[in-house]
Parts: C-alpha cells; structure tokens; sequence
C-alpha cells in the first residue's frame, strides 16, 4: 500500500513558476513509476508527466514539454514536478499516481492517487 500526498499548489501570474511535491509513504515506494496527471473544471484527467522508478525514463504530455520537469529523490520518497512558464490553460487540480507499471502517460496505467493540489495560473 503507497499512501501520496501533494503540495506545492498557489496562484500564480502568467510566465510565473511552481513546483510541486508528491510525498510517499508505505514500503518500497522507490519500487513505483510516478506521474503527475491534472484536471480542469468540467474537462477529463489527462496525464502530464511520469518517471520510471530509477528517474531514467522520463514521459511528457506534448502541451508540458519544455516547460514542465519531472523528478524524484527515492531517499525522500519524493517526485517533483517543475512547472515553468505556466499558462492560464494549465490552470487544474494536479495528481500524483503511483504504480509498478511502466511509465505510462494513461490515466488507467496508475493504481495508487493523491488527493491533488490546486493550481490556478491568471493571466
């Protein structure tokens, strides 16, 4: 059993920056791919980025590349996700998930969900 939890959510102005944590808890969380996944008011959850459990493969939805980093410190039981030059349009509640899969940017591919963090970028 993993248990997540994110932080690191605010509002924030166009062209501004945030980064948000997803603390693990539970054994063996090294073990786990992670991704990050979001979701705006009255659209479906899509998938934002992941990284393997050794942080050596890294998956990008096309809308974050080159703007949003993902990684993670297995000693802290820590993923980050670097979110630069935010967009009104990556306004959404932001997930963590947890899985022994691949990274995979679908949202069926992760069994183990935080409760999210709200990011609200204004223009």
């Amino acid at each position: 059993q993993v248990q997540l939890v994110e932080s690191g959510g605010g509002l924030v102005q166009a062209g501004g920056s945030l980064r948000l944590s997803c603390a693990a808890s539970g054994r063996t969380f090294s073990s786990y791919t992670t991704a990050w996944f979001r979701q705006a008011p009255g659209k479906e959850r899509e998938a934002v980025a992941a990284i393997s459990w050794t942080g050596g493969t890294t998956n990008y939805a096309d809308s974050v590349k080159g703007r949003f980093t993902i990684s993670r410190d297995n000693a802290a039981n820590t993923v980050y996700l670097q979110m630069n030059s935010l967009k009104p349009e990556d306004t959404a509640v932001y997930y963590c998930a947890g899985d022994l899969g691949p990274p995979v940017l679908t949202v069926n591919g992760y069994m183990y969900w935080g409760q999210g963090t709200q990011v609200t970028v204004s223009s």
